[in-house]
């Protein structure tokens, strides 16, 4: 304490005089309106000044953040375009390969659009529900496919609903053939994986390789011949060794079926007809 007094003591002319300069510059600011303006504005630009530069190192230190949610939602938007350009490519394919298989092979059939509403894929007999039935024209044993392939065969109907029997179901059996040699059998799956079924009955002097293309056989009222199934993924012999088992590759993915149509041969049900009187006769 004693050294504190010692130094205003010791320089106490110093801080009269600081001090008297205060009271000259408030009065010659106060007392004069020239001065007193000039002192305002230099005030104010240097307030000014001082506030834009506080504003701007804030802004700085505050970049880093910024630019973290900027990162976040770039990465946000460039998901959502991922998810619509899939979308919108699996729309568009599934689209154009309808019109294809409708040039090719669905010439005679009519055609109805439907949504896959209730789908299983680990059960032994699946089955999935779509939402047209017996009020859309949909009728049991119409035929069920996709973008990419068959589906399956519609097995109950109701007004609005109807049930179908997909490949992955114990109870299915399609017939087939390989595309390019038109020898045939029938697809049936055993469980399992659902991207795989199996040809049975293939004659062992049927010629074909792996990659080739497994397709419908026409052989029924059902399906036309040429519909897409899969392809040859392996080959083995059956049990009594007499003709082949195909591993097939479903081009069908069940676990992402969402839009389906249901096709039907304008003449099914005079086909049907004709052979329900052949099975009447025979009893």
């Amino acid at each position: 304490m004693r050294n504190l007094l010692n130094f205003f003591l010791k320089y106490n002319y110093w801080f009269l005089f600081i001090l008297l300069e205060v009271i000259s510059f408030a009065l010659l600011f106060q007392f004069n309106h020239y001065q007193g303006s000039a002192y305002f504005t230099s005030s104010n630009r240097l307030a000014g000044w001082a506030y834009e530069t506080a504003n701007q190192v804030t802004g700085y230190f505050h970049l880093k953040d910024i630019n973290n949610d900027l990162v976040k939602k770039n990465v946000e938007l460039e998901l959502q375009m991922e998810r619509l350009r899939e979308k919108l490519t699996e729309l568009t394919a599934d689209s154009s390969a309808i019109e294809q298989m409708k040039k090719d092979v669905l010439k005679e059939y009519d055609i109805y659009q439907a949504k896959v509403i209730n789908n299983s894929l680990t059960h032994a007999d699946n089955y999935i529900t779509i939402n047209k039935g017996e009020n859309d024209g949909i009728r049991s044993e119409m035929g069920v496919i996709d973008g990419n392939g068959v589906v399956g065969i519609v097995y109950l109907t109701s007004a609005n609903y109807s049930i179908v029997i997909p490949i992955l179901n114990s109870k299915s059996s399609i017939s087939c053939k390989i595309q390019r040699s038109d020898y045939f059998g029938f697809l049936k799956w055993d469980g399992g994986s659902s991207q795989y079924a199996t040809v049975k009955d293939m004659p062992r002097h049927s010629l074909f390789s792996l990659g080739d293309t497994i397709v419908t056989s026409g052989h029924s009222a059902v399906f036309p011949g040429g519909i897409p199934v899969g392809t040859v993924e392996d080959i083995a012999d059956s049990h009594d060794g007499l003709s082949y088992l195909i591993k097939v590759k479903l081009f069908t993915d069940f676990a992402r079926l969402n839009d389906v149509r249901v096709i039907a041969r304008k003449e099914q049900e005079e086909l049907k007809n004709l052979e329900k009187q052949l099975k009447g006769g025979k009893k």
